[in-house]
């Protein structure tokens, strides 16, 4: 425990240290700046501020981008140094550490006066337009999979249905709780008020959750429920913090303008969606002509998902539905007409970006913990902490069982503890408080006791319940995912089940979720590919694709197996990658037919009817292969041997890979000869055995041979043994012996 502590407060110190010096470094470029301001006009614009300096500080200038530079590299290096410090990251979840660091260099800044030099880097309009897209878009790349279109329903219940009961849920009893003064001495808030501040602290940001999910590896029906229903969550609630807003500006409120606000309600949610769809296609349809260009392709992808979201929000309806609704088109049309190189840009460098906007979010909530305008009220704290948690509980089991009981197509039932996860996973973080900072003071004159109490209750959601809640996954012992193991089989398994059960419906004349997925398919593949996707993908394509992984996956086996390390170089095959990058170029320069003989550890090659000089295996390990090991029928005899192959041993090869005629030859060959040796040892044995007859016995059969039946009396024969040539049988040495009676 003593170490634990220790080890804690030595990373902490290191980065207090580090930040200490930059700042330092900042104050003495704004005194620097500011005598020198002095000066200047202390001398009245005199000719020594035009006088050729060798070196000056020019902070003013830079002051605002290498403050937020150096706010980034240390939130980067404060998350290298939670991961490599496994004593803190097996414990707690990263976003804890990120608001205890940034609460720790908000106190710095604040008790140091340095923040009057510094800028305002952050605030809720630059979260929402710059920090908010990207982990946006991010997550809906993460979205596209099939698990999430398959529980698609219990996701928009979830996330629509569940938030809009939360809110009024809250904000009703909040109202009740106030008038019966079971808060304490608290000045009157009005209702419209109340279920603002309530439209705000349902938004969902289980960030936590999800790293433990993905830590542990969860069952994906559990993960893309909680991860949907938390990533739309953020939608619906911005949708309702800006209609009570509304609201909130309006002295009385009649009936209609509650009709229009059911409407602007939906509204909102469709046209963000409308327009994310339009960015999709238009991107699928401009990557279509970049194949040449192809460093264009992920600025294509990153402009127009980034320019559906300004559109939604220059039009006042929800950007974040619009990202996620571009990035589902985007990976489903505009995914397959970049190259792979560009695929893998986009994948990597959007959870780049995720990952930092994460880390100045969370570095800056904890600043914001520092400040001195903060109004506390314990009444209206604790309830608000009470109601969130209970309220979640209950709608989350009440749907989560409605669901069960109704939904006859559900294959898989959620479970209890499952829904005990969905709502234990309930945490509130940025987005509630960029929303709650967003409130106008003149319209709230109690902003900053919502701000106080939004910032309380992301504080006991991340700590309590985020810390608690990889304890809980194991305690309750939650379905895990299975390992992931490709297999051709189950590929086409799961093809012609889905074909089946379509079939099915439609013999009995009922029609459900998997008819439509055929349908979808194919007015996708007869409609939509033919204008957005350069090479149109049918199932057979994915098949072939998938083909190719696994031939590829086995080649590498095949080639680390075969001591290819040695051949190609050891830098290319990295022992920590589990998909090493191989070179083959130099084996594949010609196709040419082989024979291949074993002798031992020698390999003879016979190219055209020359023999080539035999190879010794054993070769390969010391150096680079010989000029004339280049094509591949001499690369698939090297990975033939029997004797230094594992893989040929485990009987777990591709056989597609080879070509295993001659293999089969000697294979019958050698299973003829150990069956021959097989009958040689038995026939020896035979011969050997001594007689299990004992002298009593052996007389009998001799009796009885010397008899002759009455059939064979009566019966006429033209060949008629005589008496004294009947053959018989005498026991000697304890061998029976013929003999002539």
């Amino acid at each position: 425990m003593h170490e634990l502590a220790a080890r804690t407060l030595k990373v902490l110190s290191m980065m207090i240290a580090i930040l200490s010096f930059i700042l330092c470094i900042v104050q003495a470029a704004s005194d620097s700046n500011s005598g020198h301001t002095t000066a200047n006009k202390s001398e009245n614009h005199s000719s020594v501020s035009h006088t050729i300096h060798v070196v000056h500080i020019n902070f003013e200038e830079i002051k605002e981008p290498l403050i937020f530079t150096v706010v980034v590299l240390l939130a980067g290096l404060s998350k290298i140094g939670f991961h490599h410090a496994n004593f803190l990251s097996s414990k707690i979840p990263e976003s804890c550490m990120l608001i205890v660091l940034g609460t720790a260099f908000g106190a710095i800044i604040h008790f140091s006066q340095v923040s009057k030099e510094l800028p305002e880097l952050f605030s809720p309009h630059q979260f929402f337009v710059f920090l908010l897209p990207p982990i946006i878009l991010e997550s809906a790349f993460s979205l596209y999979d099939r698990t999430f279109s398959e529980n698609l329903g219990t996701v928009l219940l979830f996330a629509v249905l569940g938030t809009i009961l939360a809110c009024f849920l809250l904000g009703l009893s909040l109202y009740g709780l106030m008038l019966c003064g079971a808060m304490g001495d608290i000045e009157h808030i009005s209702l419209v008020q109340i279920l603002l501040f309530s439209s705000l602290i349902v938004a969902v940001d289980p960030v936590a959750v999800l790293a433990v999910f993905n830590e542990i590896g969860v069952n994906h029906v559990l993960y893309f429920i909680v991860f949907g229903e938390s990533l739309l969550n953020d939608g619906v609630t911005v949708v309702l913090y800006k209609v009570m807003q509304v609201y909130n500006e309006m002295g009385t409120i009649p009936i209609a303008q509650i009709v229009l606000g059911i409407v602007k309600f939906v509204v909102v949610c469709a046209g963000g969606l409308l327009i994310g769809v339009l960015a999709g296609i238009v991107t699928a349809v401009l990557t279509k002509y970049t194949y040449h260009v192809r460093v264009v392709q992920p600025l294509v992808i990153y402009t127009m998902a980034y320019l559906g979201f300004l559109m939604a929000e220059l039009f006042e309806v929800s950007g974040i539905i619009s990202i996620i609704g571009c990035g589902l088109i985007q990976c489903h049309y505009a995914f397959h007409n970049i190259s792979p190189k560009s695929r893998i840009t986009v994948k990597y460098f959007t959870k780049v970006l995720a990952s930092a906007s994460e880390i100045i979010i969370f570095l800056f909530l904890g600043l914001v913990m520092v400040h001195d305008d903060h109004e506390w009220h314990t009444g209206f704290v604790l309830w608000t902490l009470l109601l969130c948690l209970v309220y979640r509980f209950i709608i989350v089991f009440a749907m989560a069982s409605l669901i069960n009981r109704f939904d006859r197509m559900r294959v898989r039932r959620i479970t209890t503890d499952e829904m005990f996860m969905i709502a234990y996973g309930g945490l509130r973080g940025a987005v509630a408080f960029s929303l709650a900072a967003l409130l106008d003071d003149k319209s709230l004159p109690m902003k900053q006791m919502f701000v106080t109490t939004t910032l309380s209750t992301i504080i006991f959601t991340v700590f309590v319940q985020g810390i608690t809640i990889k304890p809980l996954v194991t305690l309750l012992a939650i379905k895990l995912e299975p390992e992931k193991n490709q297999s051709m089989y189950c590929e086409l398994n799961g093809h012609v089940t889905d074909h089946l059960m379509a079939g099915i419906e439609v013999v009995v004349g009922m029609h459900g979720r998997n008819h439509l997925r055929e349908e979808l398919d194919r007015l996708d593949v007869d409609y939509m590919q033919k204008w957005l996707v350069l090479t149109p993908v049918n199932s057979d394509t994915q098949l072939h694709d998938f083909y190719e992984k696994i031939v590829m996956k086995e080649h590498y086996k095949h080639l680390k197996l075969c001591k290819a390390a040695s051949m190609i170089g050891e830098s290319n095959l990295n022992p920590v990658n589990p998909c090493p990058r191989v070179d083959t170029e130099y084996y594949l320069k010609g196709l040419t037919e082989k024979e291949v003989e074993e002798e031992g550890e020698e390999v003879t090659l016979r190219k055209h009817g020359e023999i080539v000089p035999p190879v010794s295996i054993r070769q390969f390990s010391r150096g680079p292969p010989p000029s004339d090991i280049n094509n591949a029928h001499k690369l698939r005899a090297l990975l033939q041997s029997q004797r230094f192959s594992r893989m040929l041993l485990h009987n777990n090869y591709d056989r597609n890979l080879t070509t295993d005629n001659i293999y089969n030859l000697s294979h019958e060959l050698k299973k003829k000869t150990l069956k021959n040796q097989q009958l040689g040892r038995i026939l020896s044995q035979i011969r050997s055995r001594p007689a299990s007859w004992t002298e009593d016995q052996a007389q009998m059969c001799t009796d009885r041979g010397s008899e002759k039946s009455d059939l064979e009396k009566n019966r006429p024969s033209k060949k008629r043994q005589s008496a004294d040539h009947r053959p018989g049988y005498h026991l000697q040495n304890g061998h029976l012996q013929s003999c002539t009676l």
